[in-house]
């Protein structure tokens, strides 16, 4: 049985602790990072970019537009949260992750990729009446 974790008070953000913990050793391995909570499970932000993240079982992998293709052949889903697929981002089944060898690629291109873009600005203050 997987062991899930809920963050804070929220039901419906659950995901694979395991999983997780794996994740999170990986990319320290390779960069720093930063954890948040999306998409209904643990994002984990790299160069202030989604790189992977977690979404129960599943691994959520930013591969980008040039490696979209490439990770569906290698059985990766394509993302589709919101009922429109989204192209560059994929959903790595559980049953693909069984052996670190396997995780560490999808790690790789997620991390590649998220230090190949631009850091996204720091967002405005809002200024209150």
């Amino acid at each position: 049985m997987v062991s899930a974790t809920r963050i804070g008070q929220d039901p419906g953000v659950v995901f694979d602790s395991q999983l997780a913990d794996r994740v999170r050793s990986a990319v320290a391995e390779r960069t720093d990072c930063e954890e948040k909570k999306m998409f209904g499970g643990l994002a984990f932000m790299v160069n202030t970019r989604m790189a992977c993240g977690i979404v129960g079982d599943d691994l959520m992998v930013r591969v980008g537009p040039d490696g979209h293709d490439d990770a569906k052949a290698r059985g990766a889903t394509e993302m589709d949260f919101t009922g429109r697929p989204m192209r560059g981002m994929v959903i790595v089944p559980a049953a693909l992750l069984t052996h670190d060898n396997e995780l560490d690629s999808w790690i790789d291109q997620a991390v590649t990729y998220a230090r190949a873009q631009p850091p996204k600005p720091p967002k405005k203050a809002r200024s209150r009446p």
